[in-house]
C-alpha cells in the first residue's frame, strides 16, 4: 500500500504469514522501534519506507498506511479466529490488548502517557497510532496500559500487547476452514 500527499510518501508492505521480519525506515527512532516490535510479536513481515514534512503527519499516515495493508492482507476474512487478546507485562509496565477483526472501526485506547515525548515522539503523536490504525484496519481495538512508571515500557508494552491480540485475531481456525467468522454469516 502506497500513500503519497504533499505531506508525506509512505509504501508499506505487509506479509501475514511471515516470521515477523521487519524492515522499517520512517526517521522517527521509536517510531521504527515500535514497528520493528509489532513486526517481531505478530510474527507478520511489515516493510516501511516514509517521509514526510511533519512528524505527526508522518506518524499518523504511517499508520493509516499500515491499518490498510494489514487490512487487504485479510481478505474477506474468511476461516480466521477473528477474537485475539493479550496482557503483557514488561519491566514496570503491565498492558492489555483486545481485538475484533470485525470491518466495524472502533477504538477506545487509554495508554497512561504523562511525559511530552516518549524518546523522539512527541506523546500527542503516539496517542494518535492506535484510532488510526483501528480505522484504517476496519477492526475493534482496545488498548490500556494497566499499570507503569516509564513510559517507553508503557507504550512498548501496549503494541507488544496489540501484536499479541493480532496474531491471534488473524491465525486460521481450523474448525472455521473457509467460514466467515460471524453468526451473521458475513463481516
Amino acid at each position: 500500500m502506497e500513500r503519497k500527499s504533499t505531506e508525506t510518501s509512505v509504501a508499506v508492505s505487509v506479509s501475514l504469514d511471515g516470521s515477523g521480519r521487519s524492515s522499517v525506515r520512517t526517521g522517527v527512532k521509536f517510531l521504527d522501534h515500535m514497528l520493528t516490535s509489532l513486526s517481531f510479536h505478530s510474527m507478520v513481515d511489515i516493510d516501511v519506507k516514509a517521509s514526510g514534512d511533519l512528524q505527526h503527519h508522518l506518524v499518523e499516515d504511517v499508520a493509516i498506511v499500515l491499518g490498510q495493508a494489514l487490512d487487504r492482507a485479510l481478505g474477506d476474512r474468511a476461516g480466521i479466529r477473528r477474537f485475539g487478546h493479550c496482557i503483557v507485562p514488561m519491566d514496570d509496565a503491565l498492558a492489555l490488548a483486545a481485538v475484533d477483526l470485525v470491518k466495524r472501526p472502533f477504538s477506545v485506547v487509554d495508554l497512561r502517557l504523562e511525559r511530552v515525548t516518549v524518546e523522539d515522539a512527541p506523546r500527542e503523536d503516539l496517542e494518535h497510532i492506535f484510532p488510526s490504525l483501528a480505522e484504517s484496519l476496519r477492526s475493534t481495538v482496545h488498548v490500556k496500559v494497566l499499570d507503569g512508571r516509564n513510559d517507553h515500557h508503557k507504550f512498548e508494552a501496549a503494541v507488544k500487547a496489540f501484536a499479541m491480540s493480532f496474531r491471534e485475531a488473524a491465525s486460521p481456525d481450523p474448525r472455521r476452514k473457509k467460514a466467515q467468522p460471524s453468526s451473521k454469516g458475513r463481516m
